[in-house]
């Protein structure tokens, strides 16, 4: 994947016309279905841009029909005819909001795939019913946004939820649409597991990374990797649960161990490993970056369970805040239920804000 200009106004429709005729020239080449996966990301990124343009044309034509409309004289405007022009003006409004939300994503990887790790913290069954939670909240998120998520590993509770569980997440700005999430979620609530009816607190870490793909700067070397076969214990068919197809990897140099289990050859659970091994070593190298940065200015702040990012409510009221940016609602079931939209937005304009 590769940046376009953002020179042009928020919105650079020449810089992006530009980058779209990158991608097609990509894609006429002979031997561009050699590599089935840039295939598929080059395309469905080309398709973005596309369905971006078409929607740029609708509402620059609907927006011509309705200033000739409203030339015509006021009183020779019928009561259907003014509510027809609210409803399409309000339609534009949306899809207008939609197009200026995009121009959010400017990272550097914004625009790749997204491996998201969610992590039942202390807590046993609380915790981990927590993690389970979050992880149905993201499935639902990915689906309203259009976004394909994949489950690739997991490690489910012995009475309930998750220990902890990975998604591979597959479209259009899809590590711009979940960075946000990043961080520690506390949640709290009156426990289903707890006969006395006691209120609870519970935390649970997510992990969002980058799919990097094969980049220089994360070589890794295979002097540098040990790798073993199990049996996979999650889903996947008789294949899967009775032949040794799971990976794990263990970086020697960072200590890092990775794993996967969900898909049904070997092969494809070693490049599943693969991929979420280099995502973390580029986010430990970012960290240390980040910190070394952070000493120069004498400023650190630990990472630490109490620094959590977000907060859910259940009890004694509805609520949930986000600490970075004081975003906040009482609608708990809605966010439970995949809206996060508000949540996200806030943040991409308070990232925005914070790199001024």
């Amino acid at each position: 994947m590769r940046e376009f200009s953002t020179h042009g106004g928020i919105f650079d429709l020449a810089g992006k016309q530009k980058y779209l005729d990158v991608l097609d020239r990509q894609m006429e080449a002979p031997s561009f279905w050699n590599d089935q996966k840039n295939a598929k990301a080059v395309s469905a990124e080309a398709a973005a841009l596309r369905t971006e343009f078409e929607t740029w044309e609708k509402i620059t034509h609907d927006a011509g029909d309705l200033l000739e409309i409203a030339k015509l004289d006021a009183e020779d405007q019928s009561v259907s005819l003014r509510q027809e022009c609210e409803e399409r003006f309000s339609v534009i409004g949306k899809e207008f909001k939609q197009l200026e939300f995009t121009t959010l994503f400017s990272g550097k990887y914004d625009r790749n795939n997204a491996i998201v790790a969610i992590h039942a913290g202390t807590g046993g069954t609380e915790a981990q019913d927590w993690a389970a939670m979050l992880l149905r909240m993201y499935l639902r998120y990915c689906e309203r946004k259009g976004l394909h998520a994949r489950i690739i590993d997991e490690h489910r509770g012995q009475e309930a939820g998750m220990k902890s569980v990975v998604l591979d997440v597959t479209g259009a700005f899809a590590y711009g649409y979940c960075k946000s999430e990043a961080g520690v979620h506390r949640l709290v609530r009156i426990s289903p597991f707890d006969s006395e009816q006691m209120r609870h607190t519970s935390f649970a870490l997510v992990e969002v990374l980058p799919e990097l793909g094969e980049i220089s700067e994360m070589e890794i070397k295979p002097d540098d990797i040990a790798m073993d076969m199990y049996r996979s214990s999650g889903k996947g068919g008789q294949n899967v649960q009775k032949v040794s197809t799971a990976v794990r990897i263990t970086h020697k140099p960072s200590g890092i161990v990775v794993t996967s289990q969900s898909e049904r050859s070997q092969i494809q659970n070693r490049e599943s490993a693969m991929k979420i091994l280099r995502a973390k070593l580029w986010d430990r190298m970012e960290r240390e970056r980040q910190s070394e940065k952070q000493k120069i200015r004498g400023e650190y702040a630990e990472a630490a369970w109490g620094n959590q990012i977000r907060s859910y409510v259940l009890h004694p009221y509805h609520l949930v805040k986000d600490h970075r940016t004081e975003h906040e609602t009482s609608q708990t079931d809605a966010i439970l239920e995949g809206e996060l939209d508000g949540f996200v937005e806030s943040y991409l304009r308070w990232s925005k804000e914070h790199e001024k």
